[in-house]
């Protein structure tokens, strides 16, 4: 069913239940995709789903309207997971489309738009909808050219698209209902906002102008009685703060690499940093990710194999590296046979993002540690603490 968020207000959306993959990383907890839809002088719909569930979307919007009396969509961002049920509505409503310049050229580059009616506006612009004035601000990068949010004073509500958004399948609408929110909040921005986050600050002095009751995502719930929280949230998550904590990410072969990252581990906790250890096969990158973000040391660790790193350490060396977290003190560590070469490739990315590299004799081992070898790590990890 529709939901209710103010008078003449709805949340028109659909949940995705069932997917576990968005973007190349695991989303545990599902998704959903929100719309909603204004009912003025002018009918609004902003925003739309993916396209396998239209039904689901079209028949929560006929609970409140007649489509075919859709006036207006606001196209916040064109990304499919938004736009790619906009065909099919459109065919039905003949609306005409709010958006952006940038926009109407993606939507030209993803569409047969040939037929389309826009009307383009720019960051402050307002659009009248009867007693209502929707009033639209350009927010590029965040996290694709085309951004922009919506907002409508008349309701004190924000339409943020990609910003504040969680990854979260859920029957609730709002903060208050689900007590693992501000989780799913960081892991979403590690996860796609990270690389923008220079531009988090000046999009936070934005909101912070704007007199705001609801601030209504793209993804997840809507944000009521913890506004200021994910405001706070968003500053902390963009700035370069860390806490004194450690994250060793590895994979192993045959149990040596992993012996090497539990020896560091162990030094660290002695030295009262507070560690997280990850096998990468076992863990998602997007957790992974989430606990780097205000990490102070990252350590990764991976066997040589045919001159090379491990799959799964590649894979995820690539992922951070496209995420460009802040800079961090960092260690490559590893086991080899014949010839060792993965803490080289390691050390490559930790370059390329800027990173602290610390190194030391013990972070390499040929075959198997033994207790000598393990108890230089463990004292690596002490002496890495006190940096």
């Amino acid at each position: 069913m529709a939901v209710t968020l103010k008078e003449g207000v709805y949340w028109v959306g659909a949940i995705d239940w069932n997917i576990r993959e968005f973007h190349g990383y695991e989303t545990k907890d599902g998704s959903s995709y929100n719309s909603y839809l204004i009912e003025d002088e002018k009918i609004v719909l902003i925003d739309t789903v993916k396209k396998y569930l239209f039904d689901e979307f079209y028949g929560r919007i006929k609970k409140v309207v007649d489509p075919e009396k859709i006036d207006y969509i606001v196209v916040n961002h064109v990304e499919m997971d938004h736009s790619s049920s906009l065909e099919k509505i459109m065919e039905i409503s003949k609306a005409k489309i709010i958006t952006n310049q940038k926009a109407k050229e993606h939507l030209e580059l993803h569409y047969n738009t040939k037929d389309w009616e826009y009307i383009i506006v720019d960051s402050g612009d307002s659009v009248n909808i009867g007693k209502r004035n929707l009033t639209f601000v350009k927010t590029p990068m965040l996290h694709w050219p085309d951004n922009m949010v919506t907002y409508s004073p008349e309701d004190k509500i924000l339409f943020s698209n990609d910003a504040f958004g969680q990854h979260i399948a859920s029957s609730e609408r709002f903060d208050f209902e689900i007590d693992y929110t501000l989780d799913s909040a960081k892991e979403y921005f590690a996860n796609i906002l990270l690389p923008y986050r220079t531009l988090i600050p000046n999009a936070v002095k934005t909101v912070d102008t704007l007199e705001t009751d609801l601030i209504c995502p793209s993804h997840g719930i809507i944000w009521k009685e913890n506004i200021s929280k994910i405001k706070e949230k968003y500053l902390e998550f963009a700035s370069n703060n860390v806490i004194n904590k450690a994250v060793i990410v590895y994979d192993t072969m045959y149990s040596s690499t992993e012996k090497i990252g539990l020896a560091i581990a162990e030094g660290l906790i002695e030295s009262g940093v507070e560690v997280k250890v990850f096998k990468i096969s076992k863990t998602p990158v997007s957790k992974i990710i989430a606990e780097i973000l205000d990490a102070k040391y990252v350590l990764v660790g991976s066997p040589t194999l045919n001159i090379n790193l491990y799959p799964e350490v590649a894979r995820f060396l690539k992922y951070m590296e496209g995420l460009k977290p802040n800079k961090k003190i960092a260690a490559a560590f590893g086991s080899y046979g014949w010839a060792e070469n993965a803490t080289k490739h390691i050390k490559n990315t930790f370059d390329i993002l800027s990173f602290d590299t610390v190194d030391d004799e013990c972070l390499t081992c040929r075959f198997v540690p033994n207790e000598e070898h393990l108890k230089k790590c463990q004292e690596f990890g002490k002496k890495l603490a006190k940096m």
